[in-house]
């Protein structure tokens, strides 16, 4: 059955992750797990850190922006996943579709881009931390976190506005489970030539460049790490950039390993698998990673349950 408005603003038709209502309600029940997980997490990180007083540093302000960011870049996707899930056919309207497409595009970016400013911290404190407290002082820090937010803002919103501009005359059937650009792309019965080389200069100007700054930052990281003489120091110095070094290695790995694999392996298939990584399981792992891996983070809140204790 096809859609009765195959132009102009119609709905389109997500295809989801599964046909198979077998597998769809395993899907489901996983995949709520996880999203369940990713609010829990998140929300507890934020508030702990909101309200410890040792966690009010630049490093925990800009892991407390990364929460909020994975918070909402998941919400973004998610809900209409599961939605899809429980219903044999999911629509999406028009303005709902590039709705999703700017805030994916923007909260991913910002987060990209936040990831590489936490490198620099992370690279100030080891390198230079008698001059830490002026360099990334709340005022700078506060600058750079809305600078992620308005470039992050500023290139989504290029490319919805491209893509909107295309006319969809054909089938508008969209091989993924939520809206983005490559299968809408491949729906437009329009030249989508200037699309592709504006993903390919702004994704890879601001992915890439979030990417060459984190590693050039780790790059000095790990040479001032070498010359710490003792053992123990080096141990303490790399602890501090540890928990980010795992989030950036997941994220931007599942980024690299997806954009630049050869074109032959290519599929929207394979493109929905890669996007539930990075866009579903990431969100999950990081209060983990930084709960887990961190010692400031795992003090706070054993001496937050002391506290509840005590009061009980």
């Amino acid at each position: 059955m096809n859609l009765i408005n195959k132009t102009g603003t119609g709905p389109f038709l997500l295809t989801g992750l599964s046909s198979d209502p077998k597998v769809k309600t395993i899907l489901f029940v996983l995949f709520s797990f996880i999203y369940t997980t990713t609010l829990t997490g998140n929300s507890l990180l934020i508030v702990l850190i909101r309200i410890t007083r040792e966690l009010h540093t630049p490093m925990y302000m800009f892991i407390c922006n990364l929460s909020i960011l994975d918070v909402t870049f998941t919400s973004v996707t998610v809900p209409k996943m599961l939605v899809g899930l429980l219903l044999e056919r999911c629509y999406i309207s028009y303005n709902g579709c590039f709705t999703q497409i700017f805030f994916f595009h923007f909260l991913g970016g910002s987060e990209c881009l936040l990831l590489s400013i936490m490198g620099y911290d992370r690279y100030v404190a080891i390198c230079h931390p008698l001059r830490y407290p002026q360099i990334m002082s709340r005022k700078i820090c506060i600058k750079l976190a809305l600078s992620c937010l308005f470039i992050g803002s500023l290139c989504s919103f290029v490319h919805t506005m491209l893509t909107a501009s295309l006319s969809f005359c054909g089938s508008r059937e969209v091989n993924h489970f939520f809206c983005d650009i490559p299968p809408l792309l491949k729906l437009s019965c329009t030249d989508t030539s200037i699309n592709m080389i504006v993903i390919l200069v702004l994704g890879g100007l601001a992915a890439g460049a979030s990417f060459i700054l984190t590693l050039i930052s780790y790059i000095y990281i790990i040479s001032a790490i070498l010359q710490i003489r003792s053992s123990k120091g080096r141990k303490k110095a790399f602890s501090t950039c540890a928990s980010h070094l795992t989030v950036v290695a997941i994220f931007f790995g599942t980024i690299i390993f997806m954009y630049l694999r050869p074109k032959t392996s290519y599929s929207f298939e394979n493109d929905k698998k890669f996007t539930v990584f990075y866009n579903v399981i990431t969100p999950m792992l990081n209060p983990l990673i930084y709960s887990l891996r961190n010692k400031d983070v795992k003090s706070a809140i054993t001496q937050l349950c002391k506290k509840k204790t005590q009061h009980l």
